[in-house]
């Protein structure tokens, strides 16, 4: 009898864990999702994977973002390589006769 309340207390711990951390909340309201769809999925488990990964990004939004990435980092280097080209144009301005000044 012991072990019986022992299981059931561990079960009560873990519900309210799910609770807490909102997650029955979530499966009910997929649940819910799949039952009120007028034509039922011929996979219900691949229904519930789609749902239930709502909040991770879409393919489309990833592949949008790969294609962010590399046109940022092409324009990186893009604007290091113009970095370096000044840099080496203000070191020879440095060693040129100053234009400013005019000539007696």
């Amino acid at each position: 009898m012991t072990a019986y309340k022992a299981a059931d207390s561990k079960r009560e711990e873990y519900r309210k864990y799910l609770e807490k951390a909102g997650v029955l909340d979530v499966l009910t309201k997929v649940l819910v999702g799949l039952y009120e769809e007028p034509e039922k999925p011929n996979n219900a488990l691949d229904f519930l994977r789609q749902h239930l990964g709502a909040s991770s990004p879409e393919t489309a939004d990833v592949e949008a973002l790969k294609l962010e990435v590399t046109e940022l980092q092409q324009k990186i280097e893009h604007l290091q390589e113009e970095n370096n080209d000044l840099k080496a144009k203000f070191q020879l301005q440095q060693y040129e006769p100053d234009q400013t000044t005019p000539d007696n």
